[in-house]
């Protein structure tokens, strides 16, 4: 939880906590699932993590393509997706801000939209 506190963390990342299991091989232990930051804001310090995890928390794979992530972000309405290997070992995350990256044209920070200047944005 203290890594959602992170300055360099994106707010979309730090939206989300995933709970793995301890590592028995590098990167991860096999991923458990997600909790919202809100629902561990909300609960006493002393409740503990594994009664909050969603277990259902569906996972992208590190081949998903971006329709795929499109579909899971729209499905889900989240803005922060895990990433497992074939072992279920937490490799990463994809954001909705990576799609949008990925999807929009790469000079599209610098393009001005109906006349609104466009601001400088600090990049996660």
């Amino acid at each position: 939880m203290g890594r959602v506190r992170d300055e360099e963390l994106t707010p979309a990342l730090a939206s989300m906590v995933f709970v793995c299991r301890a590592p028995l091989d590098t990167p991860s232990g096999r991923f458990l699932g997600g909790v919202h930051t809100q629902r561990l804001l909300r609960e006493p310090p002393s409740f503990m993590v594994s009664r909050l995890i969603d277990s259902d928390l569906q996972a992208m794979s590190p081949e998903s393509g971006i329709a795929e992530v499109s579909r899971y972000f729209a499905t889900y309405n989240l803005v922060v997706a895990p990433v497992v290997n074939s072992d279920q070992q937490l490799v990463g995350a994809v954001t909705v801000d990576d799609l949008l990256d990925h999807m929009l044209p790469e000079d599209w920070r610098g393009t001005q939209m109906d006349g609104v200047e466009p601001r400088e944005v600090a990049r996660g």
